[in-house]
């Protein structure tokens, strides 16, 4: 499978290391508005050609899928292109803003007999089997914790008046829509589409959400998510049952998952694992949808991305965000 990746983000360069360790993905192309930095990004890892122009890129037979790390807000309009022109297309978390942009897209690449998929590292890695599995272990589940707070990098930055893109309403990204949707993929992933939704948001003076929480009301239990870019929670996560509890020490990647009961403490899953490794299950996975036509969890998968596009629907119109 030929590649292409837009975008020259620390993300992108995460998956194309990751990628670069899966057999049967080659980097041909990247893609890049700005041509200096995209040439930079071509000499660094390699690529074949550079491209500052989507529909050239597009129309190249040698492409056969192209990764999408672009901000939020060009996602849509860049798969759009590129489904159209046949291009397999694996697009960076969230893959669209609303669940009717999803839908539209998935539809048009089924009608092209083609791939569309959002890369989330979480629900491909083998960890995520072994957490699913672990719940059976752990009796009833009457409550869940889920936590992802993280201090971002780029908050000094628009404290000092700067506008960056993470905290920027009109990129279609915040808090929610940047490392929410990881608390929300985890819920609809283990315990599916909730009954209801109570949720709250803490905005910035431009408009954007720097933190917020969400209470999911299932029939017989209720997850709560908390998520922040404006401050660093060192608590981890917990799915509570009557038999035991399991912790989870990063959502995201989901590394240092314990079983813990009265008498003991197992650790499921180790706390450190390289982030290639993590990512390098979804890059497979892709991979196996565009040679196969098919995976074992590709339905799951895009039942999940609709999920979570429900729910980001239903806190967004609660919470009156500018998008």
């Amino acid at each position: 499978m030929r590649l292409a990746s837009i975008g020259t983000s620390g993300i992108c360069e995460h998956f194309l290391n990751a990628a670069a360790s899966v057999p049967g993905i080659e980097l041909y192309a990247v893609y890049s508005r700005d041509p200096e930095r995209g040439e930079a990004f071509r000499q660094k890892y390699h690529a074949k050609k550079q491209y500052n122009d989507l529909t050239a890129l597009a129309s190249d037979p040698e492409i056969d899928a192209v990764y999408i790390a672009s901000p939020n807000a060009l996602h849509v309009r860049q798969s759009v292109v590129l489904l159209n022109f046949g291009k397999h297309v694996l697009c960076e978390k969230p893959a669209t803003t609303t669940l009717i942009q999803y839908m539209k897209l998935s539809e048009l690449a089924a009608k092209r007999g083609i791939i569309y998929a959002e890369a989330i590292m979480s629900i491909h890695t083998p960890a995520f089997s072994v957490l699913n599995n672990a719940l059976k272990e752990i009796g009833r589940i009457r409550s869940a914790t889920i936590d992802f707070c993280q201090l971002s990098s780029k908050y000094p930055a628009y404290l000092k008046g700067e506008n960056p893109n993470i905290f920027n309403p009109e990129f279609e990204t915040g808090c929610l829509m940047d490392i929410g949707v990881y608390n929300l993929y985890l819920a609809a992933a283990l315990f599916g589409q909730p009954e209801r939704i109570q949720s709250s948001a803490v905005f910035l003076e431009n408009g954007a959400d720097a933190a917020g929480s969400a209470l999911l009301h299932y029939k017989d239990m209720t997850v709560t998510l908390t998520y922040s870019k404006v401050a660093q929670s060192f608590s981890p996560s917990e799915i509570l049952g009557d038999l035991g509890t399991i912790r989870i020490a990063s959502v995201s990647q989901l590394t240092g998952i314990e079983l813990m009961t009265k008498t003991e403490t197992k650790t499921l899953v180790p706390f450190e694992i390289p982030r290639k490794d993590v990512m390098a299950a979804e890059a497979a996975y892709f991979r196996d949808c565009v040679e196969k036509g098919n995976h074992p969890s590709r339905s799951f998968a895009e039942h999940t991305a609709c999920t979570v596009r429900e729910m980001c629907d239903e806190i967004r119109r609660q919470n009156g965000f500018p998008f």
